[in-house]
Order: C-alpha cells, then structure tokens, then sequence
C-alpha cells in the first residue's frame, strides 16, 4: 500500500459532532484498519467517536459503515482493511415510528 488520504463521509446529523465538516481526511502510511482511520479522524472530534462507537470501542448498533460501498459489518468490522484512496461512509440508522 502507499500512502495517501482516506476521505471520511458524514451525514448532517453528525456533522455538529466533527466542526461541522461534511467529510474528514485521515492520512494513511501503512497498511491501516477501520479501527485505525477511526481513531486517527476521531483524536480532534471526540464527541463524533462517542456517537459512532461503544464505551468498549465497537461500532454502535444503530450505525452504518461502509469502505469503498462494502458494509464492514458483513465483513471484518472494526478489522476491515483500508487503503489509501478510500472512503468511508458513516451513516446512523433512520427509525422513527
């Protein structure tokens, strides 16, 4: 893999929790996860990690991730691999009643 930058997503409900930004950048060097581009986008936003992951550190239930379009929770989750170029989609799950 080479280095680069992973584009994060946000829809407008979370984008309070990032200052408003509508998509955040994380710089990858290496070989990187889900976990790792999370961790390294959610260091100046710490409100949008608690709305996105557990006090254990797994993806909340009601939240959808998408690598490149692939759901990682039919895949590796948290594990997923990510190289440089991707995007990551956060979306919360919509109910309502």
């Amino acid at each position: 893999m080479t280095s680069g930058r992973v584009r994060i997503v946000l829809p407008g409900v979370l984008r309070d929790d990032a200052g408003g930004a509508s998509e955040l950048g994380v710089e990858v060097v290496a070989a990187t996860t889900l976990r790792g581009v999370l961790d390294a986008a959610t260091q100046t936003c710490p409100r949008l990690d608690v709305r996105m992951r557990d006090e254990t550190g797994a993806l909340r239930r009601h939240v959808n991730v998408f690598v490149n379009g692939e759901d990682v929770r039919r895949g590796e989750g948290l594990e997923t691999p990510v190289d440089a170029g991707a995007v990551v989609h956060v979306l919360p799950a919509v109910s309502g009643g």
